[in-house]
């Protein structure tokens, strides 16, 4: 039930039969006194039609449909319309997600390391943000195919290949590949007969060479078995099937470049073929080219994001596709999708969206870096994470906090709560900002932090276990009496619009703010609203509400890719 949804065609269609033009610009109150609900599209309206908006805000309150839906409509300011839920409406909201009328077929392209190096921390918000949308698209009902677009072609595996053909290199461990690929990048900066060899090399594996070949895949291998370890650390969904290379495409890269041509659309500039549109154009007016072949017959980037959306578009059929990269990429994607466009590799059904993200910073908001200056490998992270966590934990159990928890499961709770701390404290930021990476303030239970919701979690299910209640007994809707039951269950009643939301727009700090919200309406509810103490009747309502809470809180947890425990 999309609330937010039904409010707004209800008031729209009182706009209508008014003869008022305009949207109902629906939204959550921000403050109780302004109910749950507020509609602010009245003061447009009105002053479309040169009316008075507080006569025309009445007015529509006094023609709208709500009967049985809203129990209060007030007028707030200069015509702003309070809309407070009915407990009868609130309690048939379902707290399982409702599958779209409309399913789509959406692409998520997310995570894309460079193989042959370790991934660190800058390979972290692509991974987590990308499948937390992945997750909610799939939890409404689309279907997703993940990409993983890795980067396991190109110049960096010349350079690899001439270094360790040349020095007798050799080790299947991911780390001395990535030594032997520094080595192999200051050599080939410093060194041109073997920045020339390492492009030949280039060459001769995107020809096929049987033996360079053999090699690659070996890198390939080392790289994949390294990323599969940290995917499952880190609760990601991506398998090989998911695995997307730059190399899967080599053999469609000129039919590309040749599909580009056939449309009209290539210009020979320099000896490089490039596509040129109005809506790229430098500071001084002149045109930008696209470039899609090199003059030496080399395939860019640009070439092989086209070969992509090939695939994706004409073989995968994606209404949606979805490229969760960072944001230095504005442009290059901008110019990819316009080119498909223009050649017809898209059309206008097709919605095609880079959704950026920003950058993780240090304490002294640089990019979070080693001592040593380097960036922190990932698994290096989440080893900390989880120490950290373990000695909270331990911490807390001399508190006196976490009595009979044993050595497993102590170890079980310090994986959980420390990368799911790891995990919040990013997917808790918009998504375009970049922020400071803190220890001290994700693993604290106190504010919008994991282990905060994950112990409001284990709260709702300590309820049950003191009771001795079986929660699965509890499946009738429940209609709230009291003020904290109500606003508890309007938090429950939206989270299918949340969902939407962020399936819409692909920002996983809406979910977050919406988890603590309903967290902090619980604690509320609890605070103020005996359970297990009160009469049956009373009991049972409240049992209800303090179910459906924890069915949420799992619920969201899981869409962003984060553990829960029944006892904290």
């Amino acid at each position: 039930m999309n609330i937010r949804s039904l409010l707004s065609e209800r008031i729209e269609a009182a706009f209508d039969s008014l003869g008022l033009q305009g949207d109902a610009l629906l939204q959550t109150a921000s403050r109780p006194e302004f109910g749950d609900y507020q509609s602010n599209g009245v003061m447009a309206a009105a002053k479309r039609g040169g009316l008075n908006p507080k006569e025309v805000a009445q007015q529509v309150i006094d023609t709208v449909d709500l009967k049985g839906i809203a129990k209060d409509l007030s007028i707030a300011g200069p015509g702003f319309i309070n809309i407070t839920l009915a407990p009868e409406f609130i309690a048939t909201a379902s707290t399982t997600p409702t599958p779209s009328d409309n399913p789509q077929c959406v692409v998520v392209d997310y995570s894309g390391p460079n193989l042959a190096k370790e991934m660190h921390v800058g390979h972290l918000r692509s991974t987590i943000i990308g499948d937390c949308v992945a997750r909610v698209l799939e939890s409404l009902g689309h279907k997703v195919i993940r990409q993983n677009h890795v980067g396991d072609w190109g110049t960096q595996f010349g350079m690899l290949l001439t270094f360790m053909d040349e020095t007798g290199a050799s080790s299947d461990s991911l780390a001395d590949l990535e030594q032997f690929y520094r080595s192999a990048k200051q050599r080939f900066d410093d060194d041109a007969g073997f920045q020339e060899r390492s492009r030949r090399a280039v060459v001769e594996l995107q020809s096929g060479d049987p033996d360079m070949l053999v090699q690659w895949q070996k890198f390939i291998d080392i790289s994949m078995s390294h990323c599969r370890e940290l995917y499952e650390r880190l609760g990601i969904g991506l398998t090989d099937a998911d695995m997307d290379g730059e190399s899967s495409y080599n053999d469609d890269l000129k039919n590309t470049v040749d599909f580009i041509a056939s449309q009209g659309l290539l210009t020979e500039s320099d000896g490089a073929q490039c596509v040129f549109l109005d809506e790229f154009k430098s500071k001084n007016g002149d045109p930008l080219p696209v470039i899609v072949q090199k003059s030496d017959g080399g395939f860019l980037y640009s070439t092989s994001d086209l070969a992509c959306l090939r695939r994706r578009i004409g073989g995968f059929k994606a209404d949606r596709v979805l490229y969760f990269v960072d944001a230095r990429q504005a442009l290059h994607f901008k110019q990819v999708f316009a080119v498909a466009l223009a050649s017809g590799i898209s059309d206008a059904n097709v919605d095609l969206v880079h959704m950026p993200f920003g950058t993780m910073l240090g304490k002294d908001n640089k990019p979070f870096k080693t001592r040593q200056g380097e960036l922190v490998k990932l698994a290096d992270l989440l080893d900390e994470a989880i120490n950290r966590a373990n000695q909270l934990l331990i911490d807390r159990d001399v508190q006196g906090k976490n009595p009979d928890i044993d050595d497993a499961e102590l170890a079980r709770l310090a994986e959980i709560i420390g990368i799911g701390a790891v995990k919040y404290a990013d997917l808790s930021k918009n998504r375009t900002s970049d922020y400071v990476f803190d220890w001290d303030q994700m693993l604290s239970f106190d504010g919008n932090t994991a282990p905060y919701l994950q112990y409001a979690y284990s709260r709702t299910r300590s309820i049950f276990a003191r009771g001795n209640i079986d929660p699965d007994s509890l499946t009738a809707p429940v209609i709230s009496v009291d003020e904290p039951e109500r606003r508890l269950g309007v938090a429950i009643a939206g989270y299918q619009d949340l969902l939407e939301q962020v399936a819409q727009d692909g920002y996983p700090h809406q979910l977050c703010a919406y988890l603590y919200d309903l967290a902090g309406r619980f604690a509320q509810f609890y605070e103020q609203c005996p359970v297990l103490t009160s009469d049956d009747e009373t009991k049972l309502r409240r049992l209800t509400l303090t179910k459906q809470t924890s069915e949420v809180l799992e619920s969201g947890l899981t869409l962003l890719g984060i553990g829960v425990a029944p006892r904290m």
